[in-house]
């Protein structure tokens, strides 16, 4: 009978794509997700019964044992960028992951990957970063030889950060940024879901690796990049970061004083100190080398999916290959 593996958050941005990678390699696939029937589109990864979304939240111990159950591995890709409702960083990142790993290891399973981030750290000023040291912490606790991934930011078609930018782009001449000058090292979605597939089969010494993809560019430079891709012309205006600080906080108090009907998905004061720290791979840390894995570039993965933001979309090269031709 084929292995199975059981993957927390198996339907979000990382999470499908290992889900996928894991069916190519012959393994039942478990996505455990809080909502399976917003989930259904995994399961043509495999074959028929071959990759299942499941119901789990990993706030509750009988939960996730089930979702775990009589799996030879397990992934944990479950993380929030914003706190809303229950699902708090402390909650999910910390004692989520925990709870996974713990038990996990109650039932026996030999193998976790566990998806974490560039700049985790218990001593941060920024919670976000503090629960993603205490979740590597705690998965650690309780499996010792799992294999810890920090991605820098991630990009790919489903992405929230070249996605969201671009479309911004859509609404003035104007794209303010906040932290232009801070440094970033994206990595390719598919090229992380490689290395936790790695991890799963065992293929990848124990340990903390951190990930970045070729190059190393400013926010500003990968927005001018960005501009290039999809044909607009755009003038960047960074932000200083106290007026940024008073426009996160106001933010936050509507966030607060609405219930959380206004989520507050533009900027928080938690982001606001995470973008005053560059997000690029350590030195000596151990990194896709160590894995046997080349990242992928920008420049041949973006216009994959970011011309939909051109202003004649997938038309926009034929007309200006138009504009050449002379009658």
């Amino acid at each position: 009978m084929s292995k199975l593996v059981t993957i927390f958050g198996g339907s979000g941005f990382v999470g499908r794509y290992i889900a996928r990678r894991m069916a190519k390699e012959g393994w039942r696939v478990r996505v455990a997700v809080r909502r399976p029937n917003e989930a259904m589109f995994v399961k043509p990864y495999g074959a028929v019964g071959q990759v299942e979304p499941v119901l789990c939240n990993i706030r509750d111990d009988a939960s996730v044992a089930l979702a775990m159950q009589s799996a030879d591995a397990v992934v944990n890709c479950v993380g929030v960028l914003n706190e809303l409702g229950k699902n708090g960083f402390d909650t999910v990142q910390a004692e989520g992951a925990e709870r996974i790993a713990r038990l996990a290891a109650e039932q026996g399973i030999k193998r976790m990957v566990h998806i974490s981030a560039i700049g985790a750290d218990a001593n941060s000023a920024s919670a976000y970063s503090r629960t993603k040291a205490h979740g590597e912490a705690g998965v650690l606790k309780h499996m010792p030889d799992a294999v810890i991934l920090r991605p820098s930011v991630i990009f790919g078609t489903e992405d929230q950060f070249f996605n969201r930018f671009a479309g911004m782009t859509r609404m003035g001449p104007f794209l303010p940024l906040v932290g232009a000058e801070t440094k970033f090292q994206p990595v390719y979605v598919n090229d992380v879901a490689q290395a936790a597939v790695k991890g799963v089969l065992g293929q990848a010494e124990p340990g903390v690796y951190e990930l970045g993809g070729p190059e190393v560019k400013t926010f500003r430079a990968l927005m001018q990049q960005m501009l290039e891709v999809i044909h607009r012309r755009r003038v960047i205006i960074g932000l200083p970061f106290f007026a940024a600080r008073i426009m996160a906080g106001v933010l936050d108090i509507v966030k607060f004083v609405s219930f959380q009907l206004f989520p507050n998905n533009i900027l928080t004061r938690d982001q606001l100190k995470n973008l005053r720290h560059d997000n690029v791979v350590a030195e000596g840390a151990k990194s896709f080398t160590d894995l046997g894995i080349v990242p992928t570039t920008l420049e041949s993965v973006l216009p994959e999916y970011l011309w939909k933001f051109r202003p004649s979309g997938q038309y926009d090269d034929i007309q200006n290959s138009a504009k050449n031709l002379r009658i």
